[in-house]
């Protein structure tokens, strides 16, 4: 079967996440997760369904900005890199946790999903750095370094246990952490060439300003002709979570 446009990119960010780290033995170092602080979250995560994904996560879905409450993650620290993030539409399969590993408590793919969108967009953002993407949504992060997007992951996390948004799960929230931290997590970091395979389809902008209007800045009818009309009929709208 073939992919869908996106999901090379998300594999490369996805990297080493936490189950892969229980199942291979990757670990990082430096890198603790009883350290690092709780920041803030407002405004909504939405996401859409739009086809099967790969061996994990479960499917092909965007995240879609709310364009009244888009998400927003504010760091404790306002001068800190990142100090607030918040990502435009992409391409995401939630925590890219094997499905072998998705029966163990707390590594579900959406567990922690704002944590993962925050921590997507910031490959996103990285991967067209690298390749000299201008666009000021992208470069408003230039600062935010490797290590960095590893503390930043675990703050988000810090933030959900700390709101009781999400269940408290140590050694979950630990191996993400660390698992975000890892060499091989770094390399895909690295990598060149990325920006274009992370950019969101011609047809899934549209579907997405038709599902949640003023989410992109295209013209939805003047592209409703790519949109297939078996696709219209299956994508759907599966989460939105507002804080």
């Amino acid at each position: 079967m073939q992919m869908r446009h996106g999901w090379t990119a998300r594999t490369k960010r996805s990297a080493c996440l936490a189950t892969t780290a229980l199942l291979t033995g990757c670990v990082s170092t430096g890198l603790n997760y009883d350290n690092l602080k709780s920041g803030e979250f407002s405004g909504s995560v939405v996401v859409i369904w739009v086809g099967e994904g790969g061996p994990s996560g479960d499917g092909n879905f965007l995240f879609v900005p709310d364009p009244d409450k888009p998400l927003t993650f504010r760091r404790r620290d306002p001068k800190a890199p990142g100090a607030v993030i918040k990502p435009s539409i992409m391409y995401t399969d939630g925590g890219s946790i094997p499905k072998l590993a998705q029966a163990f408590r707390g590594f579900s793919p959406w567990g922690y999903a704002p944590a993962y969108m925050i921590h997507d967009w910031l490959f996103v953002a990285q991967h067209c750095i690298r390749d000299r993407d201008p666009a000021p949504r992208y470069q408003r992060l230039k600062d935010v370094t490797f290590e960095e997007s590893a503390k930043i992951i675990g703050e988000a996390i810090h933030t959900l246990v700390d709101a009781n948004q999400v269940k408290e799960n140590d050694t979950a929230a630990s191996l993400i952490t660390a698992a975000v931290g890892t060499d091989i997590a770094r390399k895909r970091w690295e990598a060149d060439g990325a920006c274009a395979e992370s950019k969101v389809s011609a047809e899934d902008l549209a579907l997405a300003n038709r599902l949640v209007p003023g989410s992109t800045d295209v013209q939805f009818k003047q592209m409703r002709r790519q949109i297939p009309q078996a696709k219209i009929g299956q994508s759907r709208i599966i989460a939105r979570v507002s804080f």
